[in-house]
């Protein structure tokens, strides 16, 4: 069993940066793969960015060249970098590990970004 629990999400001018944080409990976290994902109102649940336990990464188009996914597994964490926030980047974001049929959630972020 996994849990984690998400951090740094807040207000931020468009243009402006925030780091988002994820921590998890629980053991082998270097085996997870990782991700975060963003939900607003209304919306589908959509990948923001993804790291497998070998460290390969892949984003989704709308945050490309924008967003970094790291990994620090000797603290179980996983982050976000979020640079050039847009307002459309206004979501609650969540982390996510997985290891084949097995997923596990946070409770998510919220992110706004004002105009």
């Amino acid at each position: 069993q996994v849990q984690l629990v998400e951090s740094g999400g807040g207000l931020v001018q468009t243009g402006g940066s925030l780091r988002l944080s994820c921590a998890a409990s629980g053991r082998f976290f270097s085996i997870y793969a990782l991700g975060w994902y963003r939900q607003g109102p209304g919306k589908q649940r959509e990948l923001v960015a993804i790291i497998t336990s070998g460290c390969r990464t892949n984003y989704g188009n709308s945050v490309k060249g924008r967003f970094t996914i790291s990994r620090e597994n000797t603290k179980n964490t996983v982050y976000l970098e979020m640079n050039s926030l847009k307002p459309e980047d206004t979501d609650v974001y969540y982390c996510k590990a997985s290891d084949g049929p097995f997923e596990y959630w946070g409770q998510g972020t919220q992110v706004t970004v004002a105009s």
